[in-house]
């Protein structure tokens, strides 16, 4: 992925609790003895939504997967067909997963009319995104979303359509069947933190310790930024990913940086016949393509390079602001020398 990629007591939430006797439901370290199974997520979510006709229910349990539970479904509340689905997993709370679910898209990435995250009265953080199922627009069909992530790591997503399929489904209402209100009313119900209790928790692998410098996103721009070329002004940076857009006077040009490690196995299907080896054992690729949004006129470089330990570095830019804007100039603010000199910098050996 581009940029950097994203478990504590129960705790009640800001409901009343019933009685005392609540305080005895609280998971235990290993899951319940009987699995979750689809069914009874289907009979839930059913009972959770508003009056309107259901169909083409599927879900998948805990009896013979260890893939997450979801439950997913075609809502009709008489103003045509919406599909409504509803996924169950953990994350490590405070970690860069967690973060970045519920942390709403940067605008350049991935367009959308609205996203708002807020913390619950119970420590939970509440995504609310309204957006589209093709962030390049190529078919309008809508998608909202809400994720919950509470203090112990339980997440839950509910995501809705204004089309009976997530795609190649036509649009069959204005808008997805659920409100914001009511999204906010179904991911928030309770029932759903017990069911993520009956996904077995992963044990934790023990890392090796490693003298290498994190790359996250902050740490990662701010070694991109001097090796930039002079005349080049930065005028835009991400926040979730590392990027930035660049003004030299002439236009507009989004330039983006991946830093990965331990991606040695993969090197065949990377680096083809048209690449090189440097002396050191680097191989670099260049790629020109037109980008991967469809923009007519986008002009993409890419410099790929593989150092001999599996260490990764791939710099792209574009000839325009953003991956779906038009391009505002014929192209890319940094040359193809540029770019191949900022991939093969030493200063990114401090990730290695």
């Amino acid at each position: 992925g581009v940029g950097g990629a994203l478990l504590v007591p129960w705790r009640a939430t800001s409901a009343p609790l019933p009685s005392s006797s609540s305080v005895a439901e609280q998971p235990s370290a290993t899951p319940p003895a009987l699995p979750l199974t689809g069914r009874e997520l289907i009979a839930t979510l059913e009972d959770l939504l508003p009056e309107g006709k259901v169909s083409e229910q599927r879900a998948r349990g805990t009896e013979n997967s260890t893939l997450p539970p979801y439950v997913h479904l075609v809502y009709d509340d008489g103003k045509g067909p919406g599909a409504i689905g509803v996924s169950l997993d953990r994350v490590e709370p405070g970690s860069d997963q967690a973060r970045q679910t519920i942390d709403c898209p940067d605008k350049a990435l991935v367009p959308h009319d609205s996203c708002v995250s807020t913390r619950l009265a119970d420590g939970s953080l509440l995504k609310l995104f309204q957006g589209y199922e093709y962030p390049d627009r190529r078919v309008d069909t809508k998608l909202w979303s809400a994720d919950l992530v509470t203090p112990t790591g339980q997440h839950v997503t509910v995501s809705e359509w204004n089309a009976a399929a997530e795609k190649d489904a036509p649009i069959s209402r204005s808008e997805p069947p659920l409100s914001t209100a009511q999204l906010k009313e179904l991911a928030t119900a309770q029932v759903w933190r017990k069911y993520v209790e009956f996904i077995p928790e992963d044990p934790k692998p023990s890392a090796p310790p490693s003298t290498a410098v994190e790359p996250g996103v902050d740490s990662v721009l701010a070694t991109l930024v001097p090796l930039l070329p002079k005349g080049v002004e930065v005028v835009e940076k991400g926040h979730d990913y590392t990027y930035v857009v660049l003004d030299d006077g002439k236009g507009r040009s989004y330039l983006q940086v991946d830093v990965q490690r331990g991606m040695g196995d993969v090197a065949d299907e990377l680096f083809g016949d048209g690449s090189e080896t440097l002396p050191d054992g680097t191989r670099v690729d260049f790629r020109e393509s037109g980008g991967d949004k469809g923009v007519a006129g986008a002009v993409m470089w890419t410099v790929d390079t593989l150092r001999t330990d599996g260490f990764r570095v791939v710099v792209s830019t574009l000839n325009s602001a953003t991956q779906h804007d038009a391009p505002t100039r014929a192209t890319p603010a940094v040359t193809r020398e540029q770019l191949r000199k900022i991939a093969l910098s030493p200063e990114w050996d401090q990730y290695r």
